[in-house]
C-alpha cells in the first residue's frame, strides 16, 4: 500500500505540494494564535506605523521580534491581523464555495436526472445568472447589506452567485451518466430514481465534485477579497480582503510601507497556489484523460 502511495504521488505532485503549502497556512493560523497575542490586530493596540522590529533602528537591537511584520497606521500589529484574519478568509470561501456547490449538486442531479419543466426552468435560470456580471451583483447585495456586516453574511453574500457554474457543470455530467449502460440496468432492475442517484451517480461523481469544490472555493475567496478591497466587506474583522482595503486607503504604497501590503499579498498567493494545486490534482483524479502512468 505504501508503494502504491508513493507511485500515485510520483505522478501527481500537484496534489502534494497543494496540500503543504494549505497545511503551512493551517499551522500559522493554529500554532500563532496559540503562541502569539492575537488580540493586538485591534485598532491603537501598538504604535502605529512601525517597520518589522528587525527593520527597525529603535527596536533592532534590544527587541527585534517585538512586531515581526510591523504595524499599520490603525496601530494593529500585522502579525496578529495575519493570524486572525487568514482562517476568517478561508472560512468565508469554505462557506460560500461549499453551499455553491451543494445548491448546485441537488438542482443539478434533480433537473438532469428527472427533466421535464423543472429542468427547463432550472437552465434557463442558469444562463440568463451567467449572462450578468457577478461582480455587479455582489456588489449590490455588499451595499444592501452595508450596515454591520459580519464576515457570515459577508460569504452567504457570495454564496448568493456561487451555485450557478457549478449547476450547469454538474449538470452535463448527469446528462451524461444517466444514459450509460449500468444506470439502465439499475433501471430496468427496478431501483427507485433516488436510488440510482445516490447509489449509482453520485459516487462515480464523487471526485468531479471534490475538484469543483476546491475550484468554487477559490472563486469564492477571490471574489470575497474583491470586495473587501473595494470597501463592501465587514470592516471590523481582520480578514485579508479588509487588510488590502486599508492598505489603499492609507495609501500604504505610496508610503513605501511594505511591510503592510507585503504579508497580505504573500499569503494570498500561497494561498491561490496552494488551492489552484489541490484543484489541479483533483482534476486528475476526476478525469481519466489526465492521467498519467508511472
Amino acid at each position: 500500500m505504501g508503494n502504491g502511495v508513493w507511485r500515485y504521488i510520483r505522478r501527481n505532485p500537484a496534489l502534494l505540494i497543494g496540500a503543504i503549502m494549505l497545511l503551512a497556512l493551517l499551522l500559522f493560523s493554529l500554532v500563532g494564535s496559540a503562541v502569539y497575542d492575537t488580540s493586538k490586530y485591534r485598532p491603537l493596540s501598538v504604535p502605529p506605523g512601525r517597520p518589522p522590529s528587525w527593520a527597525d533602528p529603535l527596536t533592532r537591537d534590544t527587541n527585534p521580534w517585538q512586531y515581526p511584520l510591523g504595524t499599520d497606521n490603525q496601530g494593529r500589529d500585522l502579525m496578529a491581523v495575519m493570524i486572525a484574519g487568514t482562517p476568517l478568509t478561508v472560512y468565508i470561501g469554505v462557506l460560500a464555495g461549499g453551499l455553491g456547490i451543494l445548491i448546485g449538486t441537488v438542482l443539478a442531479f434533480t433537473s438532469a436526472y428527472f427533466g421535464g419543466w423543472f429542468d427547463s426552468l432550472v437552465r434557463g435560470v442558469v444562463d440568463v445568472g451567467l449572462t450578468i456580471p457577478g461582480l455587479i451583483i455582489l456588489i449590490l447585495f455588499a451595499v444592501a447589506f452595508r450596515g454591520g456586516l459580519n464576515v457570515t453574511q459577508m460569504a452567504l453574500i457570495v454564496a448568493a452567485l456561487a451555485w450557478l457554474g457549478p449547476t450547469r457543470t454538474i449538470r452535463s455530467q448527469v446528462l451524461t451518466l444517466r444514459e450509460r449502460s449500468w444506470v439502465q440496468v439499475a433501471r430496468l432492475s427496478g431501483m427507485s430514481s433516488v436510488g440510482i442517484i445516490f447509489k449509482e451517480l453520485l459516487p462515480n461523481l464523487l471526485p468531479y465534485l471534490g475538484a469543483s469544490l476546491v475550484g468554487s472555493v477559490t472563486a469564492a475567496i477571490f471574489a470575497s477579497i474583491g470586495l473587501e478591497a473595494l470597501g463592501l466587506g465587514p470592516i471590523d474583522s481582520p480578514t485579508l480582503g479588509m487588510t488590502i482595503y486599508w492598505v489603499i486607503y492609507y495609501s500604504a504604497l505610496l508610503h513605501g510601507m511594505w511591510w503592510w501590503f507585503g504579508p497580505p499579498i504573500a499569503i494570498i498567493i500561497l494561498l491561490f497556489v496552494g488551492l489552484f494545486s489541490v484543484s489541479a490534482g483533483l482534476d486528475e483524479v476526476a478525469n481519466p484523460r489526465l492521467r498519467r502512468t508511472v
